[in-house]
């Protein structure tokens, strides 16, 4: 049995440095090609990682590739991981996985057909301070889980991407962008969701481009920009979701647990790392230890800041699920889940109604250290 993929990537833009830097940190990952509809932009990527160049038909007909990540824009997401399966080769997608429950389940049935797998990110979860956070949750420092409130609020991209026009689009937006990292980090830790209610609006109704070729150039806003959710879980947790691009700051945590014994404070799920708090009934705070976990060393250094970042975790689980079987934790149907959930939420937030949520899912099994540190090379 090979003890490693080989692995193509679609897409070539900024998201895709991040997996090709990584990548090498793990044990099953060998990618040895890229594609893009830019063919420049593939040829700038394959020379500075070492790769073939390909067009995407090429990609897709590679006898040496059995796995292809899709880092296409989202609303591009379905239609390249279905002709990715449909060549016979696995999928792991970017988020989100779909923007429709439709389109995600249509992908299911067609990787169920195919007898492929589909993976897709994020796999942020799997950081050292998220698993420290779910190895509290499942001791019982904290009893029964009631209730929680998220935040992720800015004044959304367009002061820094060069492109931000489908950040703004249907298909876009905080929920379909950022809600991913929340929802996958709450399912870890809780389960998964029953119904949904939200209230959205769209207050700015155009943007500036604030850097790049295009700067000074106004884009239309043509999708909820401004999302209060609230999450019933299957276990009765009922958790407040903000999720915005038109606050300029704000003072909120990213992401609390409340429960019968205590409180937990979760970092941002958009990142691997970060500190974990915990409070008992008397209101003592205690920071939790996760420093033993592999993905909780800081490995990059980012604007003067070190974090750990280890982006392809969730592939290389993917990978190991493919050679050796077994399941793996970023799979499809927590994806289609998630998105399941974050339409619903839209739609909720369109007719004032609680939405139930209805593509069923179970948590994911806990990546201890010892097991995390069998993904590394």
């Amino acid at each position: 049995m090979a003890d490693a993929l080989g692995i193509g990537i679609i897409g070539c833009g900024t998201i895709s440095k991040t997996y090709l830097e990584l990548a090498p940190r793990f044990s099953g990952l060998d990618i040895r090609a890229c594609a893009d509809l830019n063919r420049k932009a593939a040829e700038e990527r394959a020379s500075e990682y070492g790769l073939r160049a390909e067009t995407v038909h090429d990609l897709l007909l590679a006898d040496d590739i059995e796995l292809i990540v899709n880092l296409t824009v989202p609303d591009a997401h379905y239609m390249v991981s279905h002709e990715i399966l449909a060549h016979g080769k696995h999928v792991y997608s970017e988020k989100p996985l779909a923007l429709s429950l439709r389109d995600g389940q249509a992908l299911s049935d067609f990787a169920k057909k195919k007898k492929k797998l589909v993976g897709c990110a994020p796999d942020t979860f799997l950081g050292g301070a998220h698993q420290a956070a779910r190895q509290a949750v499942d001791d019982g420092l904290i009893g029964d889980i009631l209730g929680g409130t998220c935040h992720v609020m800015s004044h959304g991209m367009e002061a820094w991407h060069p492109n931000p026009d489908f950040f703004y689009k249907p298909g876009g937006g905080p929920i379909l962008d950022l809600g991913p990292y929340y929802i996958a980090c709450l399912l870890n830790l809780i389960g998964p969701v029953k119904r949904v209610t939200a209230m959205t609006s769209t207050p700015f109704r155009s943007r500036t481009i604030g850097q790049g070729a295009r700067k000074g150039e106004r884009i239309d806003v043509e999708t909820p920009t401004t999302i209060h959710a609230i999450l019933e879980f299957q276990n009765e947790a009922t958790v407040t979701l903000t999720a915005s691009w038109d606050v300029w700051a704000h003072g909120h945590a990213p992401m609390e647990l409340y429960g019968t014994k205590g409180s937990l404070f979760v970092p941002d799920p958009n990142f691997f790392g970060g500190e974990v708090r915990l409070a008992d009934r008397a209101g003592t705070i205690r920071t939790l230890n996760g420093a033993d976990h592999p993905f909780s060393t800081a490995n990059i250094e980012n604007n003067g800041v070190k974090r750990a970042n280890y982006r392809a975790a969730g592939l290389a689980d993917m990978a190991q699920s493919v050679l050796s079987g077994g399941g793996f934790r970023c799979s499809l149907d927590r994806a289609l889940h998630a998105v399941d959930v974050m339409v619903s939420i839209l739609k909720s937030g369109e007719t004032g109604s609680f939405v139930d949520i209805e593509h069923p899912t179970t948590r994911p099994d806990a990546l201890g250290a010892e097991e995390a540190a069998l993904l590394l090379r």
